[in-house]
């Protein structure tokens, strides 16, 4: 079968990949930097083509409890926000994660705190990876870094919900969300019949899973030794996904005297330093989270082990640095490097960073 391949923003890839995955249902409110996926699915129509519900609800709060509603039925279905849309979203995360419910979120970042700005950031990075509601919980979050990925991780993001009945996030900034490049669409999937979602989510025929009562939308257990053990059946859950489902990239790893770690389009960024920096003979290496949770802890680990330093570089005040320092344990100094309000660096800044914290980096070069 010839490829299908269009030029279009990461925005309108998730849209794409989201019908021909088979979505059930997309409710969402508009906020940039991510307005058009609900755009473009109003103006695909998908309900005339596959069924899909597309819904502009009246709040973000709406949005998310819509979605709880309809992964409590078994169903495929998802949302997309921005910053302070996800901030308002919290509780309704806490209730599908307690409810041990497969959907997906996408969180198209911008500047804050607050209403702050309408440019990118990737100052979510806590929000999303520490869970940003109450109590101990975990979304699988994944950070593209292109618009083909944008479309990749709609399946991908909704595979592993369902696998382990938990929901997946797609974190991108602002950058992966507006940008235009060429994407391979993925074949459209025919929807799931009743018969299969029977098959996949018995908790949705039943309303009385193992382990849980009496109904699966309920998050309420008014018996803390019973709501011990559902906590401890979600810990058992998230580390298992810490065991099977890190993913990551590494280029230039295998000879670096250094080490940068960039997550989403800072990574593309940092990979142009990189090559600038080699073309002086500086070796420098870039690792790229792709799963922000699962963190990548023991990969960062065992690079800490060969390399004399690392530049963690984000649009924010230092988030994703924390969790280097705790991979590298110390062995290795581990400096930050970040942009706020929306400013984006250039390949050139990134590299002028690297230098002040590593001068002895040119010493060696050849």
């Amino acid at each position: 079968m010839k490829e299908e391949v269009k030029l279009m923003k990461g925005n309108e890839a998730i849209a794409h990949a989201a019908v021909r995955y088979g979505v059930d249902g997309y409710f969402g409110y508009p906020i940039t930097p991510q307005s058009e996926v609900l755009e473009t699915l109003e103006a695909l129509m998908p309900w005339e083509t596959t069924g899909m519900v597309v819904l502009q609800a009246e709040s973000e709060v709406s949005s998310i409890n819509m979605v709880y509603g309809g992964a409590a039925m078994g169903k495929a279905v998802m949302t997309s926000s921005s910053s302070p849309g996800i901030s308002l979203m919290q509780e309704g995360m806490s209730y599908i994660a307690a409810g041990e419910l497969p959907a997906l979120v996408v969180n198209v970042m911008r500047g804050g705190p607050g209403l702050g700005t309408i440019h990118p950031s990737q100052s979510d990075y806590f929000q999303a990876t520490r869970g940003g509601g109450h109590g101990d919980y975990h979304f699988i979050v994944l950070a593209p870094a292109t618009v083909q990925e944008m479309a990749d991780f709609v399946a991908l993001g909704f595979d592993l919900a369902f696998k382990y009945r938990t929901p997946a996030m797609i974190l991108a900034d602002g950058i992966v969300g507006q940008m235009m490049e060429k994407v391979v669409l993925p074949p459209q999937r025919p929807r799931r019949t009743a018969a299969e979602i029977a098959e996949q989510c018995p908790w949705a025929v039943t309303g009385r899973p193992e382990g849980r009562a009496p109904n699966i939308a309920t998050t309420l257990e008014l018996d803390s030794a019973v709501m011990e053990k559902n906590n401890e059946r979600f810990q058992r859950t998230y580390a298992e996904i810490e065991k099977a489902e890190v993913r990551y990239q590494e280029y230039f790893t295998d000879d670096a005297d250094y080490l940068m770690v960039a997550f989403g389009s800072v990574a593309r960024i940092c990979l142009k330093a990189i090559e600038d920096a080699r073309s002086q003979g500086i070796k420098i290496g870039l690792l790229r989270p792709i799963t922000l949770w699962p963190f990548p802890y023991k990969e960062i680990s065992r690079l800490a082990e060969k390399v004399k330093g690392m530049l963690v570089v984000e649009l924010n005040a230092g988030q994703m640095i924390q969790d280097v320092r705790l991979a590298t344990e110390g062995r290795v100094p581990v400096y930050h490097f970040g942009r706020m309000g929306g400013i984006v660096p250039d390949p050139q800044q990134v590299l002028e960073s690297f230098m002040a914290h590593f001068p002895e980096a040119s010493n060696n070069s050849i």
